[in-house]
């Protein structure tokens, strides 16, 4: 599995983009911020499809049921994995989930 970076690429189950804000700043690969904990839980998605009459489109992250290394951490904070997925507020409520479509680098690997 990879360290997912800022520049990585998650998305909602409609293809909506997460606004990836890295919690930490001082480590990095190839120029960009490695994800930790709590990241990406809290995070803006744009361009949802998901719109109609009694839908919500997903705008939020809720918190991350996996992906995070527990054997790696910066700053006591665990870093992310490719393998992070969660849910969003879109609906059906409990059903749409976000899960990585690139981490954003291709250089340093970690297990879970």
């Amino acid at each position: 599995m990879k360290l997912l970076t800022k520049r990585g690429t998650i998305r909602c189950g409609h293809d909506g983009g997460v606004v990836n804000v890295p919690s930490q700043s001082w480590v990095r690969i190839n120029s960009s911020a490695v994800l930790v904990e709590p990241d990406p839980q809290g995070r803006g998605l744009h361009m949802c499809p998901n719109v109609g009459v009694n839908i919500k489109p997903c705008t939020l992250t809720l918190s991350v049921e996996r992906g995070y290394s527990v054997f790696l951490r910066i700053g006591q904070q665990a870093v992310c994995l490719d393998s992070i997925q969660g849910f969003t507020d879109g609906t059906p409520p409990g059903a749409v989930k976000y899960t990585v479509r690139s981490p954003g680098q291709t250089f340093v690997g970690a297990t879970s």
